[in-house]
């Protein structure tokens, strides 16, 4: 009866389950109906109502290229993440509502953004253009993250909830290391590497940060906080050593202290930051605010030029590996293939290549690199770098005409490493496992885990090590324009950021997305052009039908473990290393 039972319950919720899944693709199918129609209206133009305000939430991931989805904002977790607006599509929204004369100024809710400081920067940087228009920009926030807080100071009013809590404190980087767990399992990880500042396999032999990494990190660290400092010093109208002394006193304990200090205008709750703007707006008090929110201004204000001249824009966002991929990692088979279609267009005449990643495979890397070489030689390749583009994301980006990077930009970390766990001692002395091995030759099982590697076997997977360091370099200093001594002295593993990148020639101008496409044009003597976005991003209906078991696993984990995620997917990432790697430190947390 038990077993009835159980049958019969697990068979209603299989039965409930595929309910579930029929109604989202029958949704699904009803929203694709009418996406045709929804673009018509679009390509008819739109208009903002008079005295509209531009409502902009910028909490939560800040994507690089905007994710359709068929059901808006509303986030269906494992089966498909909810809309977003993509950073450049934010850029030309903020471009637009600046001469759209019935957008009156921006109402700015931010309180804890999910992205890197590059990508900070570049929002920062159109909000900041957004107010030469003379427009207003109000902001309001229950708590102001400190890359919250670096947004909110391009506001002409900076608002706080009364009991509301402000973070000043500086930038911390933490790395978690496992040569004691690894010790304690009898797992012995076997490194081989070039550089000595190439810190990602720290964490398996050290259990701190090495005197190099640690010299490298406090370089880039600082680098990145004395920039986010000058930026909000400068317009809240103090000095950089004001904000460092708050930060190092702890001095903002309480909202009246925020004011205290100046970083906050008024405590306010959000109904008085409306009567504000209506004030600035000259409604009544007893008026509705018109809002516009920033993705229904994105999509009725999308580019829908005509013309035939094309800027490909290609995406290359995520680790890198050999493979498809997908939207958040670089898979070199999709990637390289953009990067040729958009050399074989005819229409095509200039390619910009968006980068943001930590680097990963280093053959994966170099496939993708041929490519770029190809399209070089073709016609103007211009690189902008994201947050990230370090180690095989410099790989990636070294054969380019122009790279472009932000001050905060992560990038260089040019260098290699492989890395064989030897489970041998973990298997016979904690398990009982013993390994009794059959071959034909003697090195046979080279690279197994089940055994360690001779001195030998040693020598020769460290001469592979080194030989994909020294074509590293070279293809760098060939791209350059430099010598390989000069690229292996800033080399060695190095992490730098992009203000410091630019005095060593890794970077040649720094600037956003929008000031590479604009270079790509000018280099390419066309001004009136259309961008072509490559890769092709998945239907909707497809991403929803598509999504494999390990997807929706992963999508499962990131909403219920939060950050903590991030520790998992490291552990994850070490079991999956295959070859020689150019990459960063697994994942370096910054806050």
């Amino acid at each position: 009866m038990k077993q009835f039972f159980g049958a019969f319950f697990g068979s209603c919720l299989g039965i409930l389950i595929t309910g579930v899944v029929i109604t989202l693709i029958v949704i699904a199918s009803v929203a694709s109906m009418f996406s045709d129609a929804v673009n018509m209206k679009k390509d008819k133009g739109y208009t903002a109502k008079e005295n509209t305000v531009l409502k902009i939430n910028l909490d939560g991931d800040i994507k690089e290229r905007s994710i359709k989805n068929p059901f808006g904002d509303v986030d269906l977790g494992p089966f498909m993440p909810k809309g977003t607006v993509g950073i450049g599509d934010i850029i030309e929204s903020l471009k637009f509502a600046k001469t759209d004369k019935n957008i009156k100024g921006i109402y700015l809710e931010v309180s804890n953004p999910v992205a890197g400081f590059a990508t900070l920067e570049e929002v920062r940087n159109a909000l900041l253009d957004f107010k030469k228009s003379g427009k207003f920009i109000y902001t309001y926030s229950e708590g102001y993250s400190q890359k919250a807080y670096y947004l909110a100071t391009t506001a002409d009013k900076l608002y706080l909830n009364p009991e509301g809590g402000l973070e000043i404190k500086g930038l911390s980087s933490q790395m978690m290391f496992f040569k004691n767990m690894l010790e304690k399992t009898g797992v012995e990880v076997q490194i081989f590497r070039h550089g000595k500042f190439k810190s990602a396999i720290e964490p398996f032999m050290l259990d701190k940060m090495s005197e190099a990494n640690r010299a490298q990190v406090e370089t880039y660290l600082g680098s990145l906080w004395n920039h986010m400092v000058n930026g909000m010093a400068k317009s809240r109208g103090m000095s950089s050593k004001d904000i460092n002394d708050m930060a190092n006193n702890l001095s903002i304990r309480s909202p009246q202290d925020a004011v205290k200090y100046k970083l906050i205008d008024e405590l306010k709750y959000e109904d008085e930051v409306f009567s504000a703007i209506k004030k600035n707006i000259h409604i009544a008090e007893t008026d509705k605010i018109t809002f516009a929110s920033l993705t229904d201004y994105t999509e009725a204000n999308s580019n829908t030029k005509l013309s035939k001249n094309k800027i490909a824009v290609i995406y290359a966002v995520g680790e890198i590996e050999s493979g498809e991929g997908d939207d958040e990692k670089i898979g070199s088979e999709r990637i390289a293939k953009a990067i040729k279609d958009a050399r074989l267009d005819k229409d095509v005449k200039a390619i910009v290549l968006r980068v943001n990643s930590p680097g990963g495979s280093a053959l994966a890397s170099d496939v993708i690199w041929r490519e770029t070489v190809l399209a070089q030689k073709a016609k103007p390749f211009i690189v902008s770098m994201g947050d990230v583009a370090a180690s095989g994301g410099y790989y990636i980006s070294c054969a380019a005409d122009r790279i472009f990077a932000q001050p905060n930009t992560i990038t260089g970390s040019i260098g290699v490493f492989g890395m064989i766990p030897n489970a041998q001692k973990a298997l016979s002395e904690k398990l009982g496992i013993t390994i009794d091995t059959v071959k034909t030759n003697k090195h046979s099982d080279v690279g197994t885990i089940l055994r360690g590697a001779t001195p030998a076997e040693y020598e020769y997977i460290q001469q592979s090590v080194e030989h994909i360091y020294d074509v590293f370099i070279t293809k760098v200093a060939t791209g350059r324009k430099t010598t390989k001594n000069n690229i292996d002295s800033i080399g060695q593993g190095r992490v730098w950021s992009g203000a410091d990148a630019i005095k060593i020639n890794l970077v040649d101008e720094l600037g956003g997305i929008n000031d590479a496409i604009a270079y790509a044009a000018k280099q390419a003597k066309v001004s009136d052009y259309k961008l072509l976005e490559l890769p092709k991003q998945k239907d909707p209906l497809q991403e929803l039908l598509g999504n494999t078991k390990e997807e929706m696993e992963t999508r499962s984990m990131k909403s219920n473990l939060g950050e903590t995620y991030l520790y998992v997917k490291q552990i994850k990432n070490v079991l999956q290393l295959k070859g020689v790697q150019a990459r960063l430190p697994y994942e370096m947390i910054i806050e």
